[in-house]
């Protein structure tokens, strides 16, 4: 692995939280996901079932976790199935984890190959009275299209075990994965001190004439070399009016001077993320109206982070930081006191240059799980991202931390990013 190893008591500790909440009598089955193929043999970077790696820290494909803590066999309580290795995988693919190894990374005893899963789960099965399953129920739009190994091992489950009872793994994983352990928090400070130095790295990169990819390249490289596991998201170097369009990855078109850039980007680590903004200008110096723009952006991070506290209602949060833009745009002269005065409250004014919410949960998924009619609490990292588009001007500007929430507040775990107008140019310069 590209990371330094996460002690095994963090997953220890996941495990015995989890078992907490289990139903008794209940087995609990985590599977990894699916390589992803490309074309013909080709296949995309791996990357690890969260909940399953949560509670195992194994980053291996094909691999299997079984909780159960109430049977009779002290053996059979946690089981982990591995890919079985030999001579002509190790050929053509590499080493994979032997069963001692998958002990060390894991803390769990006994472990299995994953081709004697389903005559182990045999004989535990019919002592049990139910299942919990995994399933992608944080953003199905990601899965709608799609099967995955844990919607197979789901029809296969209760094709095999029809009158068992079952629960789903997500109901105590958004419950127990916002709060984030000492060993974590870590993971994620390791991903933002890399995000940093790629920052940093474009800054120093950026000219103009420059095509966007060639400053997502900077980002590579300093990630690649600093071993990061990937890129958290495909990142957004969105030059002019290209930084007006949310999600724009495309990245290729030429950075002209006189513009200004919006970098949308992460680090994965361990596979544990950071997501952090930054705008700036393509020649190194900020004009007249991107300071003003730029300045008001900042001020609503300064301001709305506050918020993010222990007890803060997150609808509440969203609410505030919207006045706070809201405020910008009067004295950026993009919107009329009066208007707003008279405007449909369904239909806030406001939108039309700021139209996304500007906190979520980050951790193991960059858009980490978690509810958000959940108060705030302590151990929560969240980010903060407010950002004012203007389409007519070509300036679209986004600014973003990552805070971990303490009981007397939060902590700028990005607070060595660069981020005052000064400190930006004379890096650029």
């Amino acid at each position: 692995m590209r990371y330094d190893p996460i002690p095994n008591s963090l997953f220890i500790k996941n495990r015995a939280n989890f078992i907490a909440q289990m139903k008794p009598n209940s087995i609990a089955i985590l599977t990894s996901n699916d390589v992803k193929h490309n074309n013909a043999d080709d296949v995309m970077g791996f990357a690890q079932n969260n909940d399953l790696f949560y509670l195992s820290g194994i980053d291996q494909e094909e691999t299997i976790l079984v909780l159960y803590p109430d049977a009779v066999k002290a053996e059979n309580r946690t089981i982990l199935f591995v890919k079985e290795t030999n001579e002509h995988i190790k050929i053509w693919d590499g080493e994979k984890l032997t069963k001692k190894q998958a002990t060390q990374v894991s803390g769990i005893d006994r472990v299995e190959w994953t081709t004697n899963f389903e005559m182990t789960l045999q004989y535990m099965a019919f002592e049990a009275d139910g299942f919990y399953l995994g399933h992608n129920e944080h953003l199905k739009r990601v899965t709608k299209d799609q099967e995955t190994q844990q919607d197979r091992m789901i029809a296969w489950c209760k094709k095999k075990y029809p009158l068992h009872e079952y629960y789903r793994v997500a109901k105590i994983t958004r419950d127990l994965r916002p709060i984030k352990s000492k060993e974590e928090i870590e993971q994620i400070q390791k991903a933002v001190d890399i995000s940093i130095e790629g920052l940093k790295k474009v800054l120093k990169a950026c000219q103009s004439g420059m095509k966007e990819y060639e400053l997502e390249a900077e980002l590579t490289y300093v990630f690649t070399k600093s071993g990061a596991t990937r890129h958290a998201f495909k990142p957004i170097v969105a030059s002019g009016k290209n930084a007006c369009a949310l999600h724009y990855n495309i990245n290729d078109a030429i950075c002209n001077d006189g513009e200004m850039l919006l970098l949308d980007f992460g680090v994965c680590y361990a596979n544990y993320n950071s997501d952090t903004t930054r705008c700036f200008p393509v020649n190194g110096t900020f004009s007249d109206r991107q300071k003003e723009v730029y300045s008001s952006v900042l001020h609503c991070l300064k301001e709305g982070s506050k918020l993010l506290k222990p007890g803060m209602m997150h609808a509440e949060y969203e609410k505030n930081m919207a006045t706070l833009v809201e405020t910008e745009l009067i004295k950026l002269g993009l919107l009329n006191a009066d208007e707003i005065a008279s405007q449909d409250p369904k239909k806030p004014l406001y939108k039309k240059y700021f139209m996304h919410g500007t906190a979520h949960h980050i951790g193991l998924d960059v858009h980490d799980v978690g509810l958000y009619s959940r108060n705030i609490e302590e151990g929560m990292v969240f980010t903060c991202e407010p950002g004012i588009y203007i389409p007519e001007e070509g300036i679209g500007c986004r600014l973003e931390n990552d805070y971990l929430i303490t009981k007397d507040g939060n902590i700028n775990l990005t607070e060595a990013m660069p981020i005052e107008i000064d400190e930006i140019e004379a890096l650029m310069n």
